[in-house]
């Protein structure tokens, strides 16, 4: 008989007799699966039992194995018991173990490891922190994901050759980090130079319903919008949502003791400056006078015209030059008066210690213009109420355009010390309208009015502008309308029946002080809707 053959018959007895052998000891296999379970269990509940109760429970089982023991054939009833509980319990094969989810950490830990390597990697390092064959855990210090799965928190080791104190160096691994992390939200990076590590956390995002209302200041001070805990030291009630709350705002301090009495703003198209000079006014307007320079012309600033307080509301660039001379003229005036009444040992006249706002929106338009026409740069025009405007109570903001920053004519940018810079601008543009390289990765999509700010030589804060819409404008919504129109010194003659007054004849002299608890029924009625007659501007003195 061949080989072959009796190979062939020999696995095929064994195969019988293994199959056989299971068959009979099947019962035996369950039972034993059965036992395996109890054990464990036994185990689960051992440690799950707190160490105070676990004294009673051992006295419990003993005593119930006591009883057993003296019970007539109890042992014999307590074993068949057992048998047939494991029985029972073993009787379902093991299930398969489930294949194990991938770990969110391990797949996006080792992406960000593997792109920062070509930048964080040298090749002739004798251990290097990041190569191509390394791990994440070896240059990762800690890490926290949230609920969601996203990177929240991330601290990382970088070598010591890497040029942190590049400003382009720094933003290449920014950028990296937050290609992989998520673009939809912004970053913090805190580069620490002397351990040589970087911490990241992901920011919450700042609340978008906060309308314009009074907020709680002291004259003098503006909020300008709203920030996170880390970006102010206090908190002030506002109305959000129907309910109030306590927000952290971003407050400019003006007058005569402040350190930073001009304000520039810039932007990318449609991120709301027109809306910030809107809420400045808006808080300006009850103690003070108003300037308004409206050189987009798009009419942002007509619900200002004819108010109490508001000299006038220019658009046109004749208008503008007139009402800026005028500005220079009165800075003088003001400037003459109070060093009067300090050298003779009065009291300051009322008509210049009221504080005087020149805002300014796109001016870079109108110089533009003035050039082509050959007439003064209506910035050249500023450079008095600049220079002594903090002496003389007057203050300057300006927003424009973020790609504009090079037509703003130096005596504004030296002057202005408290910036603002609005919508997902880049780190050059952010270092250029701050003065202040920004540690904060904007998101790639950002809603209006987000943006960041820098008070004089602190450091730069995340802003949240107050929704502050032109009344006047139909598709804003009515709620965020309605808001605006009663903080305005007028009667709303939408909803009131507007009482008849006649124009009051020019001025000689200065406009007078109106008090801000005027009686509303003596001022007069202004129109908002579309259709009122040609808007008139209140001549200057």
């Amino acid at each position: 008989m061949p080989l072959n053959r009796h190979l062939s018959r020999g696995r095929e007895l064994a195969r019988t007799a293994g199959d056989h052998a299971s068959d009979m000891f099947a019962p035996l296999t369950v039972i034993g699966r059965g036992l395996r379970h109890h054990v464990a269990w036994t185990k689960d509940r051992w440690q799950a039992t707190p160490k105070e109760r676990r004294g009673p429970t051992v006295f419990l089982v003993a005593a119930m194995l006591l009883g057993i023991y003296l019970l007539p054939h109890g042992l014999l009833f307590a074993l068949v018991a057992l048998m047939a509980t494991a029985a029972w319990t073993g009787r379902a094969p093991k299930a398969a173990p489930a294949a194990a989810e991938p770990d969110v950490a391990d797949t996006k830990l080792s992406a960000l490891y593997a792109a920062l390597t070509p930048y964080l990697g040298g090749p002739e390092e004798l251990n290097p922190l990041y190569h191509h064959e390394g791990s994440y855990k070896d240059a990762f210090r800690a890490w926290e994901f949230d609920g969601e799965g996203r990177l929240s928190r991330l601290e990382l080791a970088y070598p010591a050759y890497f040029t942190d104190t590049e400003p382009v160096a720094r933003a290449r691994i920014e950028q990296v980090v937050q290609g992989k992390a998520g673009r939809a939200r912004e970053y913090r990076f805190d580069w620490d130079e002397e351990s040589n590590k970087l911490r990241i956390a992901a920011l919450a995002p700042l609340p978008t319903d906060i309308a314009a209302q009074r907020f709680v200041a002291a004259p003098g001070e503006v909020v300008l919008g709203f920030t996170d805990e880390e970006g102010s030291a206090r908190t002030i009630p506002v109305g959000q949502g129907g309910v109030v709350v306590q927000q952290p705002p971003v407050v400019w301090r003006t007058g005569p003791r402040s350190a930073e009495p001009h304000l520039l703003a810039l932007g990318v198209t449609g991120y709301g400056t027109s809306s910030l000079i809107r809420s400045i006014a808006l808080q300006a307007l009850p103690f003070g006078d108003l300037v308004v320079i409206d050189g987009a012309g798009t009419g942002e600033h007509a619900c200002l015209v004819n108010r109490p307080g508001v000299h006038t509301v220019e658009t046109s660039l004749h208008g503008a030059l007139a009402a800026l001379e005028w500005a220079a003229q009165e800075t003088e005036r003001r400037l003459a008066a109070l060093n009067a009444a300090r050298h003779a040992g009065a009291t300051l006249p009322e008509d210049v210690t009221r504080p005087l706002w020149l805002l300014l929106d796109h001016p870079t338009e109108l110089s533009e213009l003035a050039h082509a026409e050959g007439r003064p740069d209506p910035q050249d025009l500023l450079e008095l109420p600049l220079r002594h405007g903090r002496a003389a109570r007057v203050t300057v903001v300006i927003a424009d355009d973020v790609e504009a920053r090079d037509r703003i004519t130096a005596t504004v940018r030296a002057t202005t010390r408290a910036r603002v810079v609005l919508g997902p601008a880049g780190p050059e543009e952010g270092h250029a309208a701050l003065g202040a390289p920004l540690d904060i990765v904007p998101a790639a999509q950002a809603p209006a009015g987000r943006g960041y700010a820098r008070i004089g030589n602190s450091t730069p804060v995340r802003l949240q502008v107050p929704a502050t819409v032109d009344p006047l404008d139909e598709e804003a919504p009515a709620q965020l309308r309605d808001a605006v129109i009663a903080l305005l010194p007028h009667r709303d003659t939408r909803t009131e029946a507007a009482a008849p007054a006649e124009v009051p004849p020019r001025p000689a002299g200065p406009p007078p002080v109106l008090p801000v608890e005027l009686d509303p029924e003596a001022r007069p009625a202004v129109e908002l809707g579309k259709e009122h007659a040609p808007l008139r501007f209140r001549p200057l003195a």
